[in-house]
C-alpha cells in the first residue's frame, strides 16, 4: 500500500539543453534497490522514447534531442548491486523469521515447574543402598534389552 504521494521536479541534461517537468511519485515503504521507477506517465509527460536494447532514453528539448544513456558495464554493476541487496534483504527476513520461531519454541524460564509424574511401567532403584538419604532412580521397564 502506498504511504502517500510526492510531487518532484525532474530535470534531464544540462544548462544548454534541458527539460524539467514535475512528476507525481507514489511513496512506498519497501526495502528495495530502486529509489524511483520512471514508467509510462513519465515517458508521456516528457514525450520520451525508451530503448532498452541500447539503454537510452530520448526526448525533445529546447535545443534538440536530449539523450540519456548509460553503459552496459554500469548496468551490469547496478544489477549485481541489486542482487546483493536483495540477498541481504532475504537473509534478514529469514533471520527475523528464524529468531521468531526460536523465541516461540524456547522454554519460558519464568513458567512454574510442576512435579514430575512417574511414567507407567517404571521401577524405583536405590542409587546407593548404604546411603542414609535413600536416593532413588526411576528406570523404565518397557525398554528393550539393547
Amino acid at each position: 500500500m502506498p504511504l502517500g504521494q510526492i510531487d518532484l521536479p525532474i530535470t534531464f541534461r544540462g544548462p544548454s539543453n534541458y527539460r524539467t517537468e514535475t512528476l507525481i511519485f507514489e511513496v512506498v515503504g519497501l526495502h528495495r534497490t530502486y529509489h524511483a521507477i520512471l514508467g509510462r506517465p513519465c515517458y508521456a509527460k516528457f514525450m520520451a522514447v525508451p530503448n532498452n536494447t541500447y539503454l537510452k532514453l530520448k526526448m525533445p528539448g529546447p535545443g534538440g534531442i536530449i539523450t540519456v544513456g548509460t553503459s552496459f558495464q554500469h548496468a551490469y554493476e547496478c544489477k549485481v548491486e541489486c542482487c546483493d541487496h536483495t540477498a541481504t534483504i532475504i537473509a534478514s527476513e529469514e533471520f527475523t523469521a528464524i529468531r521468531k520461531e526460536v523465541a516461540e519454541e524456547a522454554p519460558n524460564p519464568k513458567r512454574s515447574i510442576g512435579s514430575f509424574e512417574p511414567v507407567e511401567g517404571s521401577n524405583e532403584v536405590l542409587i546407593d543402598p548404604s546411603s542414609p538419604k535413600g536416593k532413588v532412580v526411576r528406570i523404565d521397564t518397557t525398554l528393550s534389552s539393547k
